[in-house]
């Protein structure tokens, strides 16, 4: 199997997941989230692994803060440019914009282990 079909696979995949994942927390979801979901772990495999000797800590946070990257240019295209108000955190403390806020930039460290532990089940990482 050939690169581009890994990360086919592996962008559809995750996809798939996140959007399902939105499903359960929220009890909806949105196409550009099978998107956005996609991307993001997609842009994770990458870096987690040229970050491979990084301990697990790092990781997730330096994973944090691209899923809030991706999720603040993701949210200024659909939501503000495009109004499809797919999210808004305006609501929510230490929001930017309504399109990011502390809270999720802080549970994404979660979803960057899980993604972590699952690029790396069979690996010994520091």
């Amino acid at each position: 199997m050939t690169k581009r079909e890994k990360d086919f696979i592996l962008f559809n995949f995750s996809g798939i997941c996140y959007f399902f994942i939105e499903m359960m927390w929220r009890g909806y979801s949105h196409v550009t989230m099978f998107f956005v979901g996609g991307t993001c772990f997609l842009i994770l495999s990458k870096i987690f692994k040229k970050m491979q000797d990084c301990h697990i800590i790092e990781r997730c946070v330096v994973g944090a803060f691209v899923i809030t990257i991706i999720e603040f240019i993701s949210g200024c295209i659909f939501n503000l440019w495009l109004k499809m108000k797919v999210w808004d955190y305006s609501n929510m403390p230490f929001n930017i914009l309504g399109q990011v806020c502390l809270l999720y930039s802080i549970l994404w460290i979660g979803i960057s282990f899980i993604i972590d532990k699952i690029l790396f089940q069979n690996k010994s990482v520091k």
